[in-house]
């Protein structure tokens, strides 16, 4: 007779996360079954194969994993390198998804998650009944799994926010989807670069996604003439606007701030301050007009990258009790932690299982979805979320309340919220945006643990980008 205790925990996602979760749930003797909706494992990292993560080697791999690696006589590469999307799927995530084996289903697309024989509404006996996971496979046939638990490790890669400052997308901005990006461009491949050699080109958003963007549309600049960026900003320039610098603990986030900076300082790209998109139309030369809430139009654009971050796709779980903050879509109990409204760069508090826990036992959202819609997941983070809560599943409380967490400063703080005032986060020495000297905030007891940046974060924004 089959019980609950005997079905596996269904893990959404072979990225990242997912495959961490895993992996520690192999270690504790628990079956996993891992549905990935890509064709391969870690998909939205090759996704963006192209960007380089400004975090090394030795901070985006983790211990279970390489545990789980090591008798394939894997061997992490040069630990103070620096690995692209690519590298990181290629040299490590496959690898691990390879040693997983069929526990992996490829292009498995989840589409519902529930109580066996309950919908959201009925209580009675709710708890003692398993999970039900229903997904698609490549064929378009549907399928179901039953599961203990479920551990949602999907991100929000395919939900990027749009160009709108109200959160939904400007007018037009749907009509005009040919000619607007919402990732950081591949400009090494020429029918990409094409696209906007020289060309006026728009980018918005203020993280490090657009700063990789401003760059990179920079050295275009340098060999292509006619090639400009235009940097739409909702808030006003200060000292952070540019990041954290040569104060970042990341040094590599850091020069990707430097590095637009000089876009704008060479003449490379334009910032327009403080403009907060309400529409885009095209004009009768089919190039791309932005028009502000306030009424200002901007000067036609051929193409338009938006990079205003992502957010979680909850449609799925409609069926679960979830218990969300109203404002990041996160976990109730997490979204204090990591309010960008408050939160200073470097101060995620430790959490892990019991931050992560909703009103329905058993499910919990990890990795960058589990941040909703806040900014700067790392992935450290999510190695010590899913240590945390693969120890609960199997009932180890002792090892699952034992969270710790070290956290490298980025050199600047504040949130969406705050920068959208123009006169919010001046450096003036004294503030929370004045660059502080170099030190690392420790967060918890124990050990020092290196952070990494996620697939999103090196895509989707910096410290505090909107």
């Amino acid at each position: 007779m089959t019980t609950t205790a005997d079905l596996p925990v269904v893990v959404i996602g072979a990225g990242p996360a997912g495959l961490a979760a895993a992996a520690h749930l192999v270690e504790r003797g628990i079956g996993p079954l891992i549905l990935e909706a890509g064709p391969a494992a870690a998909s939205a990292a090759r996704d963006w194969s192209h960007v380089r993560l400004f975090s090394t080697w030795g901070e985006v791999t983790d211990p279970a994993a390489e545990r789980l690696l090591a008798p394939t006589g894997w061997i992490r590469p040069d630990a103070g390198t620096y690995p692209s999307g690519g590298d990181w799927a290629e040299q490590y995530l496959q690898p691990l998804a390879d040693v997983l084996g069929d526990r992996v289903r490829l292009s498995a697309t989840v589409t519902g998650v529930s109580r066996t024989g309950r919908d959201r509404i009925v209580d009675a006996d709710r708890e003692a009944q398993p999970f039900v996971v229903h997904f698609t496979s490549a064929d378009g046939s549907e399928e179901r799994v039953f599961a203990r638990a479920v551990i949602d490790a999907s991100g929000t890669w395919t939900t990027p926010s749009p160009a709108g400052a109200s959160g939904l997308p400007a007018l037009g901005e749907k009509t005009v989807a040919d000619r607007i990006a919402y990732r950081v461009p591949d400009l090494k491949d020429p029918a990409v670069r094409a696209r906007y050699a020289g060309r006026r080109t728009a980018v918005i958003g203020s993280g490090a996604s657009a700063f990789t963007a401003l760059a990179t549309l920079a050295d275009v600049a340098k060999d292509e003439p006619g090639t400009h960026a235009v940097w739409i900003l909702r808030r006003g320039i200060s000292g952070s606007t540019f990041g954290g610098g040569t104060a970042d603990q990341l040094p590599a986030r850091g020069a990707l701030g430097l590095a637009a900076k000089a876009a704008v300082d060479n003449g490379h790209a334009d910032a327009v301050t403080g403009f907060r998109t309400e529409a885009i139309e095209r004009d009768g030369d089919g190039r791309l007009v932005l028009v502000g809430e306030d009424g200002r139009r901007l000067d036609p654009v051929h193409e338009v990258i938006v990079l205003t971050g992502f957010r979680p796709d909850l449609s799925f779980l409609s069926e679960i009790r979830l218990g969300l903050d109203e404002r990041l879509q996160a976990p109730t109990d997490l979204a204090p932690l990591i309010d960008p409204n408050q939160h200073s760069c470097g101060t995620v508090y430790p959490h892990g299982h019991r931050e992560l826990s909703h009103p329905e036992p058993g499910i919990y959202l990890v990795g960058m979805k589990s941040y909703g819609r806040a900014p700067t997941f790392l992935a450290m983070t999510g190695y010590e979320q899913v240590r945390s809560v693969t120890a609960a599943i199997a009932g180890d409380t002792e090892s699952a309340d034992r969270v710790e967490l070290t956290l490298p400063e980025s050199g600047v703080c504040g949130g969406a919220g705050l920068f959208d005032d123009p006169a919010a986060g001046q450096a003036d020495g004294t503030g929370c945006c004045a660059v502080p000297a170099v030190a690392l905030v420790q967060i918890g007891a124990g050990s020092s643990l290196p952070i990494a940046a996620t697939a999103e974060e090196s895509s989707s924004g910096g410290c505090c980008g909107a």
